[in-house]
């Protein structure tokens, strides 16, 4: 045997303490993977590191399974249960209606945006769909008023298209003659006449929307129609089955304080006797159940409250007919005190039941 083999047989085998023992005859210490920290254990299932585990230095978030937003996803995408509200694009000639077809959308519970640049009709569908229900339905308002803005429409009616967007367009129209003869009447020129006259800038009003008017899904000529009747049009079209909402404000007021100029409809209850004479009802008002019992007790009280909401009735079929939202009743009494404030009280309760959305206002209660 030689030296060093010799030397080789009395050296001792190396044991699992040995700093050059392999790494597999070590089960307790994992062998390091590139970009990994040693110093810090991996978390156990349950347990609450109190910092997230660190990436590798090249690892992508995507290959980690994390998600990164491109922002030019849909809210449908970053949210599964999110609902892409519905979309309406009102668009067409200046002075054609376009202003009364967005205020009966808005009656009709619809959101509404004026003259929104059409690049960011996407983004205002994503944030929709971001509310969580509360705004189902979006109504847009495009025009040539945004200029260079509008030349990005069709790109975003592509982009909505793509992400199976549920979008209506609907262009208003009118003649020439209509058109001049409104502009005419309100003295203000044509938003692209320039120096011209108005006829030149409806002429090249309607060259820049006549692609868009072939894309229309409803188109509403009102060269004939008056505000109503364009209403009456919109309702047929968007409110469905359910008949348009009639909102009421019943205020009960005093007359020595004068009329409110707001009122609809004015109700004089000084027919009655005036519980102010009556020393123990006099501090009261008429939210007091006993000054409310002396009041409807009164001969020709409750046979009032009756007929008047059966005429109430009448005039709110008319109104709807009409396309009137709003009304204003104004119950008044000396004071705006007793009489007028339990009169109001009946009467907005009547309106209750019979679906009509009902505020009440006491204007001049504890005005004395």
């Amino acid at each position: 045997m030689s030296e060093n083999e010799e030397r080789a047989a009395q050296r001792p085998a190396r044991t699992e303490e040995d700093p050059g023992t392999a790494a597999a005859d070590r089960p307790e210490r994992a062998a390091p993977q590139a970009g990994d920290r040693p110093e810090r254990a991996a978390p156990q299932a349950g347990d609450r590191p109190e910092h997230p585990a660190p990436q590798a230095e090249h690892e992508t978030p995507q290959e980690n399974g994390a998600h990164v937003g491109t922002g030019t996803e849909t809210a449908a995408t970053a949210a599964p249960d999110a609902v892409i509200p519905e979309l309406v694009i009102i668009s067409g000639m200046s002075g054609a209606g376009r202003s009364t077809a967005a205020k009966c959308l808005e009656d009709l519970g619809w959101f509404v945006v004026d003259n929104l640049p059409p690049a960011l009709i996407p983004t205002m569908v994503e944030l929709g769909a971001r509310s969580q229900g509360n705004v189902a339905r979006i109504a847009v308002v495009v025009d040539v008023r945004g200029r260079r803005f509008f030349d990005n429409l069709r790109e975003s009616l592509a982009d909505l298209e793509s992400k199976h967007v549920t979008r209506r367009i609907v262009f208003l129209e009118s003649s020439d003659e209509a058109l001049v003869r409104r502009f005419e009447s309100v003295r203000r020129p044509h938003p692209l006449q320039g120096d011209g006259r108005i006829v030149d800038g409806i002429a090249a009003e309607r060259e820049l929307l006549r692609e868009l008017r072939g894309d229309a899904d409803l188109v509403i000529d009102t060269s004939s129609l008056n505000v109503h009747e364009l209403r009456a049009k919109m309702d047929a079209q968007f409110a469905g089955e359910e008949e348009p909402e009639l909102r009421a404000t019943v205020m009960s007021f005093g007359f020595k304080y004068g009329l409110p100029v707001d009122a609809d409809l004015v109700v004089d209850m000084r027919f009655l006797p005036n519980p102010h004479w009556v020393p123990e009802l006099r501090p009261f008002t008429g939210l007091n159940e006993e000054v409310s019992a002396y009041v409807f007790n009164q001969p020709g009280a409750k046979e009032f409250l009756d007929r008047y909401a059966e005429l109430l009735q009448l005039i709110a079929a008319g109104y709807r007919r009409e396309g009137k939202r709003y009304v204003t009743i104004a119950v008044g009494c000396t004071g705006g005190k007793h009489r007028s404030v339990a009169t109001s009280e009946k009467l907005a309760a009547r309106l209750a039941s019979q679906g009509v959305e009902t505020v009440i206002v006491h204007r001049d209660m504890g005005r004395e």
